[in-house]
Order: structure tokens, then sequence, then C-alpha cells
């Protein structure tokens, strides 16, 4: 049974949200302040730690630090009264894993929780497979032979499994990074890269959302114009993305392409605004392929706009957004070799190194 814990100093509203979650069938504990959320969380398994952010002696973020500091798995949802932009980004950063406004309304918590819950199952589940993956790496040399079948799998599911979660947060783009996988890895090979590398390419499409996580589904799914403080929060996904794969043991040249790939070639994107050589060939091509599959794909908030549409858009912007080698390979499969953007094919063959 998933474990919750509610941290608030307002009684009542532990009270309330107690009884909405533990007749969703939750196991619920709940605090008055982080002292003693921390007691608990030393004492009991917990999978979800739901805190107000104003509380006295220990603030809601610093039970953030703490937890993120020593609990890495557990997932956190934070409430406040007075949301910002400053105080949602800093909540996020600091390891927030959903963020819910007061006065909490009943149907939103219990899909927070119900998410939270999900992603919780399927990181543990990710941990393990991690766990074998190093298992099969301290024998390698001994069962090269005999394992390298089994690794490759192991490690295809690691890829499947985080990628997955993103489209659990967002199921309204299911399919995304797939397609734009299979892109990358053909515009790659278009351009002459090595084997390895078009793998990469691949991984990294598979991934490059995964920051997303971090991202309330209320965001991702919402059918109009985004506030100031929503497109904020969701620019955080590629520095997300990077920081968590960062920490996974794969090439890191997969991280970083991630993280580059909301970059443009004139400086115009973010996280950093990179701009000319300094945005990486891999993530030029997956800025690229993304752009294609998103605009030929159905969104909340606009119809599918089709090839022609998406072809032009980074035809009229090579050289200025995109970098024309890149775009010509993508032109190319589409116009002159009929290709087809497909989800069904997932794929994934890399070693543990781009140089092996």
């Amino acid at each position: 049974m998933t474990k919750v814990l509610i941290v608030d100093d307002e009684k009542s509203l532990r009270i309330t949200l107690g009884e909405f979650l533990r007749k969703e069938g939750y196991w619920v504990i709940t605090a008055s302040d982080s002292e003693e959320a921390l007691l608990i969380l030393h004492a009991e398994n917990i999978d979800i730690v739901i805190t107000d952010i104003i509380m006295p002696k220990i603030s809601g973020i610093e039970l953030l630090k703490k937890i993120r500091e020593n609990f890495e798995m557990i997932q956190i949802i934070v409430m406040t009264g007075e949301p910002t932009v400053d105080t949602a980004i800093f909540a996020v950063r600091h390891g927030a894993n959903e963020y819910l406004t007061k006065p909490i309304d009943k149907d939103s918590l219990i899909k927070a929780v119900g998410h939270a819950a999900k992603i919780k199952q399927m990181t543990d589940r990710q941990k393990d497979l991690e766990k074998e993956n190093l298992e099969y790496q301290k024998n390698l040399e001994k069962l090269v032979a005999q394992r390298t079948d089994s690794l490759q799998k192991t490690l295809q599911s690691v890829v499947h499994l985080i990628s997955s979660v993103v489209e659990l947060r967002d199921p309204y783009t299911a399919g995304h990074q797939t397609r734009v996988g299979n892109l990358a890895a053909e515009i790659a090979r278009g351009i002459d890269f090595d084997d390895n590398s078009i793998n990469l390419t691949r991984i990294a499409g598979y991934l490059h959302d995964v920051g997303k996580i971090v991202i309330p589904t209320e965001i991702l799914s919402k059918p109009g114009k985004l506030s100031k403080l929503e497109i904020e929060m969701i620019k955080e996904h590629s520095f997300q993305g990077y920081t968590m794969l960062s920490q996974v043991a794969f090439p890191c040249e997969i991280a970083e392409t991630i993280y580059q790939h909301h970059e443009r070639l004139d400086g115009s994107g973010y996280p950093q605004g990179l701009k000319g050589n300094e945005i990486s060939d891999e993530a030029n091509i997956l800025v690229i392929a993304d752009v294609v599959e998103a605009m030929m794909s159905h969104r909340p908030y606009r119809p599918a706009l089709g090839i022609d549409a998406a072809l032009y858009e980074i035809e009229r912007n090579s050289g200025i957004l995109y970098k024309p080698e890149m775009v010509n390979a993508c032109v190319d499969l589409f116009r002159n070799k009929g290709y087809a953007i497909d989800d069904n094919v997932f794929e994934i063959n890399f070693s543990l190194s781009k140089n092996d």
C-alpha cells in the first residue's frame, strides 16, 4: 500500500486531506511540522510527501531540501496559498514533483497523488533495473560473451521505463519521444554519423522530455494559453532532464544533448542561450526532429499541422534557428526517401561509452 505523509501546521487541513486519501486506499500519516515529518521519514518507508511551504520552525522548502538529501526516491507534492514564479521554480529546482495551490481541490489532490504513486512505482522499478545493470557491469569481463544480450535488454528496459514515465504524466503526447528518437537517428544516419553516435542520438530522443515529470500534469495537458508561471515551469524540463540523466550510468553525451534540445542556432533558445558551434551536432539534430514531430502531431492546444508545414518551418529558418546540414538531411528523408515517422520501433543498441 502506498504510504503518504501530509505535513501542514493546520490540523483541519491535515484531517481533511487525510480522509480524502484514505478513502482512495492510501496509508496516510500526518505531521504538524517539518521536525515531526523528518522523524517519521526516518522511521517509516514513505512513498509520497505532501507539504505546505510556509510552516513554523523549518519551512516546507527546507524540508524539501532535507528530503532530497536523504530520500532521493520519495515523490514530493508542495502546497502553497501564495503561488509566485520564484516560489514555484525554487520548489521544482529543489526536488518538488508536483505543485498545488490552496485551497486544495479534492479532485486535483487525488489526481496528483495518483500520478505520484504511479511514478514512485516506476522509479522504484527503474532503481531495481539499474542495480541489475551494475551487477552485470561488475562481472562484465567474465560474462561478456553470455550476457551481452541480457545487458542489452536491461538497458532497453531502463530507457523504455524512463520514457514511459513521461507519457504517464503527459498522455496527450504519447509516442512523441519514440517518434522523435527514431527521426533523429535517421537524420544522423543521413549526415554519416557512425553507428554508435546514431544510437546515442536515438536514445537522447527517446528520453529528451524526461524532465517533464516535475511539471504538474494540469500544465502539460492545459488546452489554453499558458501563464508566465506555467511557461517558466515548463522551461525547467531541459535542466531537470539533464540533472536526472547525469546520475544514470549512460554516456554523458545523452544528458548533454537533452540539456541543449531547446537551444537555437541564433542564441534565442533556452535554458543556456547557446548559439552556433556551442550547440552539439546531436542536439542540433534533436532540435529539428522535435520541432518536426511536434508540428505533425495533435496537441491539446491545436490540431496537427502536417508534414508540409513542419518542413516549411525548418527550411525557412535554416541557418537561423536550425543547422542547414541537419535541415537538408531531414527534408531529404521525407521528400526523397519516403520516410514515415514511426513510434512502433523502439530500438536501443549502444555501449556504455561513446568512444569504447
